[in-house]
């Protein structure tokens, strides 16, 4: 089976930048791979709060994540920079697939790929709801025709 090749800059929409922390480090001098998580959920809720596509701390709707995966490329570590990029690939009926890329320092080459599926649910009772038109707007700004990766 053959991968595909690490996205480039290009490939993404919206970027969200942070540092790597010195704890990101692993016993082997890079940033474990489950921080890589944390940075996909940093992006997309910074994106999600700051672009108003939905109240997350107080409105009647938020979002759950449904799925995500993340493929590796090359490592980051500390005191590495960090470029998370985000695109939407697909809107559904009440989810969304944000794509997302780590770029390390100004590289251009994606370090680690992945997708993150959030569902927009009723704040109170976790069930599902249309995403509503407004957010609906905001997403189509950052959506791409789908790629065969992440």
């Amino acid at each position: 089976m053959s991968r595909h090749p690490p996205g480039r800059r290009a490939d993404y929409r919206w970027f969200h930048h942070q540092t790597t922390r010195w704890m990101d480090n692993d016993a082997f001098a890079h940033v474990n791979n489950v921080n890589y998580f944390s940075y996909f959920d940093t992006a997309v809720t910074y994106y999600e709060m700051s672009e108003k596509v939905v109240g997350l701390l107080d409105g009647p709707i938020h979002c759950v994540v449904a799925e995500v995966t993340c493929r590796y490329h090359s490592s980051l570590a500390f005191p590495d920079r960090v470029a998370v990029g985000i695109r939407v690939s697909r809107i559904g009926g009440s989810s969304v697939r944000y794509e997302i890329g780590v770029f390390r320092n100004d590289e251009d080459v994606a370090a680690a790929e992945g997708h993150f599926i959030h569902v927009f649910v009723k704040r109170g009772e976790q069930k599902p709801v249309p995403i509503p038109p407004e957010a609906r707007e905001k997403l189509a700004q950052i959506m791409v025709e789908h790629h065969a990766r992440p």
